[in-house]
């Protein structure tokens, strides 16, 4: 697939290549140095579409894949460790051969991140991580009973159940919409912010035939916590930016990058939950910028 697509102005251009074994989409726009950014789960490439992907794309050249499961590549049983992941984009990029990357990764694209991260030390040139907690470094205490809370009292259980296998794909299928509508609603500090055409992608990626192994990004936690116990050894020395949206994670991105890294700069965003490009971008494109230009 080699097509392409007019947002604000910035063509977006679609490809498709086979790296690390698999067959991967992924997205790019613009010219300058290599921005890579990665979505997380229930999201695609999409979540960066309307407003980062064009706005960064004004300086640098930016890459925004699908991962291992989602959107328009691949779907296999196996390989969802994020160790694994990380090669996934490790193929990619030498694939496109583009040097040290600055590289941003939401929700589980961030675990994905700190994982090439830590990889790949001499590719990285700087880290932005959003809305997660490590395995290992925070990512067990969420799964506690009773629930822990969100940064507006909601009840996390989310990750109980996405790490119950069969089950939690059995009750999901054919209600992929009703799902996703629930996820994008709940966790956000503006219901509304996540657009139905986004809605709509993620539907009809997500209810495609496996498109719900991405569920796997979850059930990998235990070797992923192994993992990052171990990486944490030897602490990442590269800039690390910590975005919490203030409705759902908060200060606790920064707590847990800090101990896997040594330079992390954290920041709350305001009246923003779960998705902070859908919520807040500008706030989001202003902090990368600044961030990535320093």
């Amino acid at each position: 697939m080699a097509s392409s697509e007019t947002i604000n102005g910035v063509t977006l251009r679609h490809h498709l290549v086979r790296a690390n074994g698999i067959l991967q989409h992924y997205v790019m726009a613009g010219e300058g140095a290599p921005v890579v950014l990665l979505h997380g789960f229930a999201q695609t490439w999409r979540e960066w579409r309307r407003d980062v992907m064009p706005a960064l794309a004004a300086r640098y050249t930016v890459i925004a894949p699908d991962m291992r499961g989602a959107g328009d590549t691949e779907r296999p049983l196996d390989g969802y460790e994020k160790r694994s992941m990380a090669e996934d984009l490790h193929g990619l990029l030498g694939h496109l051969d583009v040097g040290p990357v600055l590289l941003a990764g939401h929700d589980f694209g961030a675990a994905v991140a700190y994982a090439y991260a830590a990889a790949h030390r001499d590719a990285v040139r700087k880290l932005a991580i959003m809305e997660m907690i490590m395995p290992g470094f925070g990512y067990e205490q969420a799964m506690q009973v009773p629930f822990a809370t969100d940064g507006l009292g909601r009840h996390v259980w989310h990750l109980f159940f996405h790490d119950a296998p069969e089950i939690a794909d059995a009750l999901i299928s054919g209600r992929e919409r009703m799902y996703l509508d629930w996820f994008h609603r709940n966790f956000a500090y503006n219901p509304t912010a996540v657009p139905v055409e986004d809605l709509d992608e993620y539907e009809r990626a997500y209810a495609a035939p496996g498109g719900m192994r991405a569920l796997n990004y979850y059930r990998t936690h235990f070797v992923d916590a192994d993992h990052n116990r171990e990486t944490a050894k030897q602490p990442l020395t590269i800039p690390v930016l910590a975005l919490g949206g203030e409705g759902f994670l908060g200060p606790i991105v920064e707590q847990g990058m800090s101990q896997l890294a040594s330079d992390v700069r954290g920041r709350i965003v305001p009246e923003c939950g779960h998705w902070i490009a859908d919520e807040q971008p500008e706030y989001l494109i202003r902090e990368l910028e600044q961030f990535f230009a320093d």
